[in-house]
């Protein structure tokens, strides 16, 4: 196919060219009529005139692509010196030259020897020059000519890419731009119509157009609906000539994708739902969800969910679920059977981004019906009240009767309620309620001043169903009564100068009450009856709850009388009036001249931290009571090491004797012969044990040794059937040690201890075939034997 086209170009390129360019001829002997012939002279090089009936010009014009088997024909230099005798010789020089171009160095025709291509070189620059042959001088100056490529359609034209991707909102108005393609065409622009590009569309009709000179993609189609068709592949054609017959072409491809509008308004699949809520569902708790559907997608798609109008309006809310676009309904009250057991609402969905461009397809909202209908549950009892708040006096008998609280049952069928303290509430149990009818009582004396509040939880429970209960907070406020007398704020211990005149304060007092006074505490002081006449004292109420100790006489003498105490009594101005005695003790002591106290008869006053005869004289009897009861436990133990082991011989209790023996190791040989242990088979019947004295009367008994292949559990079993019928035993627990290795090895015994027991020397000659690790050992008792033989 590309021949068929070059071969076309090519001649519509000859066709093209005729009228200002000579034909070229084949390579022949003869020049045709009208020969392309550059004359060297030594005029101007790019003078274009007329000499000696031939056409001088400085360029040459050459097709590109020639597909003649000869070489192609460029044009003839000829010098005004050549007189035809062969005297002088062309040489050419410059782009190509004796590679691409040659010339006849006799003749000076120029010849093309490749096909060339435009695309690659459009120009040639050459220099040709004739010289004596025989001299090899120049002639005349060397000149410069062109050879021009000329251009052939000969390339298609070429797309900037392979696959275009473009994109246009939905619902566009005709003409609309989506893309624009380009194709570049590699032939010479200003020769012909070889790059000249036309577009046209060959797929994507009737919904989208092109321009044939700009490539302009535009939609053709009103309305194309996304819904309907998302995507659209468009073929576009550039064909270079003009679009002429036999021009080259290519091909690209556009993938146009149309994009979201909101043009799709919310639509609910059905009219009615109707969901089912128990009335114990908790307030923020789902019920169900509802979905509008919505052709479009992403923010196009967003719609927002509303309770419009409906009698439970205020009962229930609607959100939006981002993710899938549903309406989540949910309680936002308490439900209640028993007063309303179905709600009927309206729900509406809207779109949240509106395009006002397509407000004429109608509201871009739906609505629906929601029906609820509400379930009964079996619910706990309901107080009358979230809380209780009781006041009662603390000297309110017992079994007084301070509130009561009610509950019912919210259910229809209206079950019996019980009620109940929560006794982690009231651990004293203070307080008690009738389980009938809600009434608290006290069931101990109350006391403001330990306790003010009482909070205690009531628990009110079906009869028929105790799992069906609920609570109420019950707050109780004991209120005061004047049941507690006023006392001094401190104990009070004071002293007096002997050197005190009369009428001298020596003593301010105060008082403090537990009482609560809602106008304030009024005390008053006075002294006791008693004490008023015969005190060498006085007392003055200062009316703002204190009150002065005053004295009466100008001197005291301590050694007359050291402690005077002064009894005061106090009274409140509560109802009932509670009155108490208090007593303060005055210490009659020295003073100096200023009044500062020097000494008094109760060392306590000068000397706090001194102490008496009566205590030193304490802490010496407990050291000797404490240092009596050391030594008699010294004593006891020391005589209970002394006691014998059994008292008596009718003492048959079990004792524990303990034997702090210990044996003399492997040194010691008088005791057991320990090769016997290890080599079973040596036992000499003849060897009693020697660490007691034989008897004649029993012989040890002799086993049977155990042999090879024995079970090392039967050997033990054997010996240990030995010594428990061995009468020989002594009368007293000890330890057998049964030390068996078998007799399966090879090797038998290495111990030196059987040794003692063998009656006749070992061959030890056999260590040497055991390999080097044992060597050594084959060499040590090899010279023992050695040494005996010698």
């Amino acid at each position: 196919m590309r021949t068929y086209h070059c071969f076309w170009l090519l001649f519509w390129a000859g066709q093209l060219h005729q009228s200002c360019l000579t034909p070229l001829s084949k390579r022949t002997s003869s020049s045709p009529e009208k020969e392309k012939v550059l004359v060297l002279s030594g005029n101007s090089r790019r003078d274009l005139h007329r000499s000696k009936r031939s056409w001088m010009w400085n360029q040459f014009f050459l097709l590109e692509e020639y597909t003649g088997t000869d070489y192609q024909y460029v044009g003839k230099l000829h010098s005004d010196q050549d007189k035809g005798d062969g005297s002088l010789k062309y040489i050419l020089s410059g782009d190509g030259a004796g590679d691409l171009f040659i010339i006849n160095e006799n003749t000076g025709d120029i010849q093309a020897t490749k096909r060339l291509d435009r695309e690659e070189k459009p120009v040639y620059i050459l220099r040709a020059q004739a010289i004596n042959r025989r001299t090899g001088r120049p002639v005349e100056p060397e000149s410069e000519f062109i050879i021009k490529i000329h251009d052939i359609n000969d390339n298609e034209p070429m797309f900037t890419k392979d696959v275009y991707n473009a994109s246009i909102p939905e619902m566009s108005d005709v003409g609309t731009f989506v893309v624009q393609v380009t194709a570049t065409d590699a032939d010479d622009p200003t020769y012909g119509n070889s790059a000249k590009v036309v577009y046209s569309i060959l797929q994507g009709q009737p919904y989208f157009s092109v321009e044939s000179e700009t490539g302009i993609i535009k939609t053709a189609l009103l309305n194309m609906d996304r819904e309907n068709r998302e995507q659209y592949q468009v073929v576009i054609q550039a064909k270079d000539m003009g679009g002429q017959m036999g021009g080259l072409s290519g091909t690209t491809t556009v993938n146009i994708t149309l994009t979201d509008v909101n043009d799709n308004p919310p639509r609910f699949p059905q009219s009615t739902y109707q969901f089912r809520a128990p009335e114990s569902m908790p307030p923020d708790s789902p019920i169900g969800r509802i979905k509008a559907n919505d052709a479009d997608v992403d923010e196009n798609a967003e719609i927002e969910y509303s309770i419009t109008e409906g009698d439970g309006y205020d009962m229930f809310g609607i959100t939006t679920d981002k993710d899938t676009q549903e309406g989540i309904i949910t309680v936002k009250k308490t439900l209640d059977f028993e007063n309303k057991n179905l709600y009927i609402l309206k729900v509406e969905a809207t779109n949240t981004h509106v395009d006002p461009r397509f407000l004429y397809l109608g509201p871009f909202k739906d609505s629906a019906t929601v029906r609820i209908q509400v379930e009964d549950v079996d619910e706990p009892p309901v107080f009358s009240r979230p809380a209780y708040i009781m006041e009662v006096k603390e000297d309110v008998p017992i079994n007084t009767v301070i509130g009561t609280v009610a509950a019912q049952d919210p259910d229809a069928a209206k079950n019996p309620v019980k009620y109940s303290v929560d006794r982690h509430t009231d651990m004293d149990r203070v307080f008690n309620i009738n389980s009938g009818n809600g009434s608290i009582f006290t069931s101990k004396a109350l006391d403001r001043e330990t306790l003010l509040w009482h909070n205690i939880t009531v628990i009110a429970a079906e009869i028929n169903n105790p799992k069906q209960s609920s609570r109420v907070p019950v707050f109780i406020k004991v209120l005061d009564v004047n049941d507690n007398a006023p006392e001094f704020a401190m104990f009070y211990e004071t002293f007096v100068c002997e050197n005190a005149k009369a009428e001298q304060l020596i003593q301010t007092l105060s008082a403090v009450d537990k009482d609560d006074s809602y106008s304030g505490h009024q005390f008053s002081f006075s002294l006791a009856p008693e004490a008023a006449s015969s005190s060498n004292f006085t007392l003055q109420d200062n009316r703002d709850n204190t009150a002065g100790i005053f004295t009466r006489k100008t001197r005291y003498n301590r050694h007359e009388m050291s402690t005077y105490f002064l009894p005061v009594v106090i009274s409140d101005n509560d109802y009932p009036i509670q009155s108490s005695t208090e007593t303060v003790t005055i210490r009659v002591c020295a003073c100096d001249h200023r009044g500062k106290m020097l000494s008094c008869n109760a060392e306590a006053l000068i000397h706090p931290t001194g102490l008496s005869t009566g205590a030193l004289i304490a802490i010496l009897l407990c050291i000797v009571i404490l240092l009596i009861t050391v030594v008699l436990f010294a004593a006891l133990r020391r005589q209970r090491k002394k006691e014998p082991l059994i008292i008596s011989k009718e003492d048959i209790r079990d004792n524990i004797v303990s034997y702090n023996d210990e044996g003399g190791g492997e040194e010691d040989t008088q005791a057991f012969d320990i090769g016997t242990l290890r080599n079973p088979e040596a036992i000499d019947d003849n060897k009693l044990r020697r660490d007691i004295v034989p008897e004649t009367l029993f012989m040890p008994r002799r086993t049977a040794t155990a042999r090879d292949n024995t079970d090392v559990r039967d050997f033990i079993n054997q010996r240990l059937k030995e010594n428990d019928t061995d009468p020989t035993a002594p009368p007293y627990d000890s330890l057998a040690t049964y030390a068996y290795e078998g007799n399966g090895s090879v090797a038998e015994s290495l111990s030196s201890l059987e040794s003692v027991t063998t009656d006749g020397d070992q061959d030890y000659d056999y260590l040497s075939d055991w390999g080097p690790r044992f060597k050594k050992l084959a060499d040590m008792y090899g010279a023992m034997d050695s040494d005996k033989d010698s």
